[in-house]
């Protein structure tokens, strides 16, 4: 129970750090680093460009390669326009249930690897044990991207990666990969009354979105026939459309923000090679028929591969021992697990509260959820002491 309390007051203080993907995440990552130090850990943090955002990395155990890495993204997504009925960055319990931003995704699973932390460094561990806190996984897995370039130029690779992303402690071993993109369309603008004088950006990005759609059909018919996701084909969501200034003005500037979510890495292939012959095959001659300056650019927000079941992986076996789980799953959301088995990690996402939560408003983690996690931890400290 003691491990429990120390859980919950660590999650306090993490939900009390505002890590919206837009803002820095420098001061969690510096408080989580003071208390590893203070155990004996060899912590190393890393900065990105701006200064203002850091992975960590931490290791207790002996020197080497090898180990086991306990992973967890430290950002959040926003909570603007949402209907809280608390403080969505102060830790509020109501009949068991911690609410919070970040509770569940992942702030919870982070507080229970620093509370058991102290006990892994008590024990004589045989093998390294890892911890691995990123920024910025909500908006393309930026941080986990460098962190594992880093790990590389180090000459470091962990055997095993246990990603405590929110599954209710159940075992995963497979997810969709996540692309994201911006498309800008430069258009000229004009006066209403003459549509034909003018490039109206505005059509060219709804022409744009109907390809999408077309698109999504046919991947619903490319469907592997095996399988395990739900859906089982490659989605395609268009997630905001934006341009045009007036009713009666040609539009000169559009957006379009999309994402595709891959069952296989051929599918991600086939839409990017559709699109990009559409744009310069259809959209762009029309365009430039009445503006050579008239463009579309794409810009790409972030490709994180999918995590691929294995048949041999050894990740899932380990967790399947610590959780007793006798079957593992796949799940349609993604996360940084694919950047560790992609550097040739055994990677398995295996964390506290469930995906309903994150990302709403009144976002929470249970307490029974943390202690599931924080029996695994404790069952993971013994064995890797011997």
């Amino acid at each position: 129970m003691r491990a429990l309390a120390e859980t919950e007051e660590i999650l306090a203080r993490l939900v009390g750090f505002p890590t919206v993907s837009a803002w820095p995440n420098v001061e969690l990552i510096a408080w989580v680093a003071e208390r590893l130090e203070h155990l004996g850990a060899r912590v190393t943090v890393m900065l990105d460009e701006s200064g203002q955002k850091a992975n960590l990395f931490a290791t207790l155990g002996p020197e080497g390669d090898g180990g086991i890495v306990l992973s967890g993204h430290s950002d959040v997504v926003p909570v603007e326009d949402q209907d809280w009925t608390s403080d969505p960055f102060v830790l509020t319990e109501r009949d068991g249930l911690l609410y919070g931003r970040g509770t569940c995704d992942m702030k919870g699973f982070i507080a229970a690897c620093l509370a058991m932390a102290p006990r892994f460094a008590e024990v004589p561990l045989a093998r390294p044990l890892h911890f691995a806190f990123t920024h910025d996984e909500e908006v393309g897995c930026i941080g986990a991207q460098a962190l594992v370039r880093a790990l590389q130029s180090r000459g470091l690779r962990p055997d095993i990666a246990i990603i405590g992303e929110p599954t209710e402690m159940r075992l995963v071993e497979g997810h969709k990969g996540c692309h994201e993109y911006t498309v800008e369309f430069r258009g000229l603008e004009g006066h209403g009354s003459a549509p034909d004088l003018g490039v109206n950006a505005a059509e060219y990005a709804a022409r744009y979105v109907g390809r999408l759609l077309a698109l999504r059909e046919d991947l619903m018919r490319r469907a592997p026939a095996a399988s395990r996701f739900e859906p089982p084909w490659t989605t395609i969501n268009v997630g905001r459309i934006a341009g045009g200034v007036a009713h009666n003005v040609i539009a000169g500037r559009a957006e379009v923000d999309w994402e595709m979510r891959p069952v296989q890495p051929s599918d991600a292939r086939f839409v990017l090679d559709d699109l990009a012959g559409y744009v310069q095959g259809d959209l762009l001659p029309a365009m430039r028929a009445v503006d050579p300056n008239a463009d579309i650019l794409t810009r790409v927000i972030g490709e994180v591969v999918g995590l691929e079941p294995m048949a041999e992986n050894a990740a899932r076996d380990l967790v399947a021992e610590l959780t007793g789980a006798n079957a593992a799953e796949v799940v349609p959301f993604g996360t940084e697990a694919g950047l560790f088995q992609q550097m040739g990690v055994s990677a398995v996402l295996c964390g506290p509260g469930s995906i309903a939560q994150a990302h709403k408003p009144d976002e929470y983690v249970s307490r029974a959820q943390l202690a599931l996690c924080l029996d695994m931890l404790n069952r993971l400290g013994a064995r890797l002491a011997g």
